[in-house]
């Protein structure tokens, strides 16, 4: 028998309630659809707290992580929004992307515009300073990293992590871009040539006929054959590259002040949001060293962390790292040892394994080692991004094996099954391009569960009486279905988009009318009203196909039984000193 007390789970300025999670504009076309829908009865005491995502700023790519600057998006969310979230005593989550900025913030435009002369030059990673005297300069004017530093890369893509930027003396430059990035060009009219010598009109409507088919069909401009009009190839290639423009999230120099006082300026602007809770997203990578990972280095991560908390601090915010690692490197522990809640990024995996093996051996390990640490967590199962895997790998650490949540043989078969079922992969990459491990499933968690609503409930009840803040995706509740429409309409890296669906009104209340809804909506609002959650958890010893959990707290208790083959369980629990239960054994 295990037990978890209130002490050890509670931060002490986080509300111990369940947290909804949507972009601004998932329910309808913006944030006051969200704030109408909770204003509906069947929602009322489901939620205090919310995690909205980051177009609630301005961006660009990237479902609002490519941040052009942290200003509301007026065409998503307005301060009547915001004070109405406040009357229904609703906290806030917000997203930092520490390591990264959009090409269209005005620091990186500033340096597109002016170049050398920039006051933001090196507020980004000009990635051939960075490593000259380090590597050798190819063809294409990039320094390729010698080997020994090349091989310690950790990628999020294939190929080197930059992006080449045109400076207004008509040089490329290679600037470090560890995520997404595109550059579009566009087409061409005899006009936008106008200024190159003794072209004739013919020649200047034959040459942008030649270019136009080529930007067409994504051909490279330098293959382009300009036959007998080669002489003009460059002029032309110049103002095509000119003309261009890019999308992009650009890595910040974390060594420049000016990004600390960029730092310094959002965190007080999201605390005047209304702001509780801050994210950081892709804080691993933003501390960059010749002959390092460029992920999680170490001790400068933790001296960068400790800088931005102090910050957070003076702003009355509280820190949520986010990282994702296998969890044999144990860099959970490393991040909950420093003081800080982290993401349970092993739930969502653990529970479809529990729930389609029938066994609860690794969903327990993982909980009582959460009791055991007193870990501070914040648990999932859907979520904007994927469901991950890589996360509850083993790995190898100098040289000896630490064991993973799972065998990487459970995670393979964990993985098929989403596949069959409609998931798409994610994988990470070395710098050769290759592929050197899975990264995360892209499924709806509803359809990585076979569509199957006994399951689904069963997946949201386990949730709701694990350790920690349960997030809550909002497609999930209205048992969301994967849209290959929409990733297929998203082209290339549209992946994400298969659990990204946008839910209208009507949708939400056709969607109440349905079992799978409202049994989610009865055992979230238990789960978000009951004090017996703020007290300390019981984990009884069962067979292998059962879990047993019981929340008590003072004369408050709530209980689930649920086996895990039959997927019938249930809630037993307490209010005002009288016992009630949930039976979903028929549902």
């Amino acid at each position: 028998m295990t037990k978890l007390t209130n002490n050890q789970q509670s931060a002490s300025t986080i509300s111990n309630g369940v947290m909804l999670n949507a972009y601004p504009d998932s329910i309808g076309t913006n944030l006051s659809d969200i704030v109408t829908m909770l204003k509906m009865p069947e929602f009322k005491d489901t939620f205090s707290q919310f995690y909205v995502l980051p177009t609630f700023f301005n961006s660009d790519l990237d479902r609002g992580f490519s941040i052009i600057n942290y200003d509301i998006n007026k065409g998503l969310v307005t301060e009547a929004d915001l004070e109405a979230l406040r009357e229904l005593h609703i906290l806030l989550k917000f997203d930092i992307v520490l390591n990264h900025l959009s090409v269209a913030s005005p620091q990186f435009k500033d340096i597109i515009k002016n170049g050398d002369q920039s006051k933001f030059k090196d507020f980004f990673i000009d990635w051939n300073e960075f490593w000259e005297g380090n590597g050798t300069l190819n063809d294409e004017g990039i320094i390729v990293p010698e080997n020994k530093y090349l091989d310690q890369l950790f990628m999020r893509k294939s190929g080197l992590p930059i992006l080449k930027v045109l400076f207004p003396d008509g040089k490329e430059r290679p600037y470090w871009n560890t995520f997404y990035q595109k550059i579009t060009y566009h087409a061409i009219t005899k006009n936008d040539l106008d200024s190159i010598a003794n072209l004739s009109i013919e020649a200047a409507n034959q040459i942008c006929d030649k270019v136009n088919q080529a930007i067409d069909a994504n051909q490279e401009l330098e293959t382009i054959d300009f036959a007998d009009l080669a002489a003009y190839k460059n002029d032309v290639l110049a103002i095509v590259n000119q003309n261009r423009t890019y999308l992009g999230q650009m890595d910040v120099n974390a060594k420049s002040p000016l990004v600390w006082e960029f730092y310094e300026q959002v965190l007080a602007k999201v605390a005047q949001y209304g702001g509780q809770i801050l994210r950081l997203d892709a804080f691993a990578y933003l501390h960059k060293e010749i002959g390092e990972t460029n992920f999680f280095n170490k001790p400068g991560t933790w001296d960068y962390l400790a800088k931005i908390n102090e910050i957070a601090k003076r702003n009355n915010l509280v820190l949520l790292p986010e990282i994702h690692a296998e969890f044999g490197l144990h860099l959970h522990d490393e991040v909950a040892n420093e003081g800080y809640a982290i993401y349970d990024f092993f739930l969502p995996g653990l529970t479809i394994h529990a729930i389609e093996k029938g066994t609860n051996k690794a969903l327990i390990t993982w909980a009582k080692e959460i009791i055991a640490k007193g870990f501070k967590t914040v648990n999932m199962l859907g979520c904007h991004d994927g469901i991950p895997v890589l996360d509850l790998k083993g790995k190898d650490v100098n040289g000896v094996y630490q064991q993973g949540l799972l065998e990487d043989d459970e995670i393979s078969d964990m993985m098929e099954l989403i596949i069959s079922r409609g998931g798409q992969v994610k994988n990470l990459y070395g710098a050769d391009g290759k592929k050197i491990s899975y990264y995360q499933v892209n499924a709806t968690y509803y359809s990585a569960l076979g569509a199957n609503d006994k399951k689904m409930v069963l997946a949201r009840a386990i949730q709701m009486f694990m350790p920690g803040i349960p997030q809550i995706w909002y497609l999930d509740i209205f048992a969301g279905a994967n849209d290959h429409d929409a990733v297929a309409k998203a082209g290339k890296d549209g992946h994400k988009e298969i659990n990204r669906s946008t839910l209208s009104i009507q949708d939400i209340e056709q969607g109440l009318k349905k079992e799978v809804v409202t049994k989610q909506l009865e055992i979230i609002r238990l789960r978000n009203t009951s004090t017996a959650f703020s007290g300390t958890l019981t984990i009884t010893e069962t067979t292998e196909d059962q879990m047993n959990m019981l929340w008590t707290n003072d004369k408050e208790f709530a209980q689930l039984e649920a086996n895990l083959k039959s997927h019938d369980f249930t809630i037993t629990y307490s209010e005002l000193g009288e016992e009630k239960k949930y039976n979903f054994n028929t549902y």
